[in-house]
């Protein structure tokens, strides 16, 4: 059984919630222990811990998640109705490659028990493998990262945490639509690597745009499948990262409104935080980034998948050879604009869809301005 891979939460971590008080999240979380293993058909969202970094040459000490589990119980909950498990640790492998599958096998039977895992590396190029748990799902997948690089490698090179997305592009099966990064920083990334993101017609977004205006990340969050943060996009003096040491990056109230933003949207299915350095420093703003990806998860608004359009406002834009179509929500006053359905055979869209969008991008859109993620969506679905 996939669960087997997963190694009981440590007995002092159990001891540890056992002492807090009944107002705090480690009371309302169910743990898998020598004793018992949790109802998979009772909860909305699964903790795992992943314990191996082999791929990530930074990583000066083994994964341990203790201190991060102990500053993410002994918070304090919300008022939130989603019940929450601890399944314990996967460990390392014989091989990377051991490990990557069991991650796979693990969160694939999650995701199609309809619980949502939140994955705390370990190395980043877990990615990869929580990618590779959606083969069977028979979906196209969108992937956000927020990182401060785009983690291209060569095509022979083994796998790494600074290489898992060469690797996801090119093996088979491809089910990957969209790639998008949130955060880059330019001088991480060579123009070469910067003009593939655009030969790709995937998404990125420099650091100084998103610190500008961190809602412009909201659209792209909400069509996500998959998402994973690299704690090296938080800067230093908020990670509490002195290994590797970053002095540029998000903050910690910009970190935990993308992990909010993650967990607000309807679509997200899994969920990862990786390449820390295992710090007592570092676990307060691991904990946060989950406590506030649970939080954005109790205000999903479930308004995916799309049924009756009948609770949307419809606007049309016209344009000189097009014709947009957007929807606004009279839910949340979030908006959507339509990707038509072209009846060709490597269309990836099996119908007309709607592509998250912002209120800014109608606008533009009024004043005749083509918005580039529509443009984009539309390249891809027809290569």
């Amino acid at each position: 059984m996939e669960f087997d891979f997963l190694e009981p939460v440590n007995d002092g971590i159990v001891k540890f919630v056992g002492a807090l008080s009944s107002q705090e999240l480690g009371s309302k979380v169910v743990f898998h222990t020598q004793d018992q293993f949790p109802d998979i058909a009772q909860i909305n969202i699964a903790i795992i811990g992943v314990l191996e970094d082999r791929t990530n040459i930074n990583m000066i000490n083994e994964v341990n998640l203790s201190a991060t589990r102990k500053k993410l119980y002994s918070m304090f909950p919300g008022n939130w109705d989603a019940s929450i498990a601890d399944l314990g640790d996967i460990l390392a492998g014989d091989s990377v490659e051991d490990t990557y599958y069991a991650l796979k096998k693990v969160t694939a039977t999650l995701i199609k028990n309809k619980v949502i895992p939140i994955v705390l590396g370990g190395s980043q190029d877990l990615t990869y493998a929580l990618y590779r748990a959606y083969d069977d799902l028979e979906q196209m997948v969108n992937l956000v990262a927020v990182d401060n690089k785009f983690d291209f490698g060569k095509e022979n090179e083994s796998v790494s945490a600074n290489s898992y997305l060469t690797k996801i592009i090119i093996d088979e099966p491809n089910n990957l639509f969209n790639y998008c990064n949130i955060g880059y920083q330019t001088y991480y990334n060579s123009q070469e690597e910067i003009d593939l993101i655009q030969k790709l017609f995937f998404d990125a977004y420099r650091l100084g745009e998103i610190s500008n205006k961190i809602t412009l990340a909201e659209p792209v969050f909400r069509d996500a499948d998959l998402v994973s943060i690299d704690l090296n996009s938080v800067k230093s003096s908020a990670s509490g990262n002195m290994v590797t040491f970053e002095p540029n990056g998000f903050n910690g109230k910009e970190v935990c409104a993308l992990a909010r933003y993650a967990g607000i949207s309807d679509k997200v299915s899994s969920f990862g935080v990786f390449n820390h350095n295992s710090t007592l420093a570092e676990s307060v703003i691991i904990a946060q980034i989950v406590w506030y990806f649970i939080e954005g998860y109790h205000y999903r608004s479930k308004e995916y998948p799309f049924g009756s359009r009948a609770n949307y406002l419809k606007y049309i834009v016209p344009l000189d050879d097009e014709e947009l179509i957007f929807y606004k929500s009279d839910k949340t006053d979030r908006w959507w604009i339509e990707i038509p359905f072209e009846s060709n055979g490597s269309n990836k869209l099996k119908r007309n869809t709607l592509l998250p969008c912002s209120y800014d991008e109608y606008l533009s859109a009024c004043n005749q301005e083509l918005p580039e993620r529509w443009w984009k969506a539309q390249r891809k679905n027809a290569l």
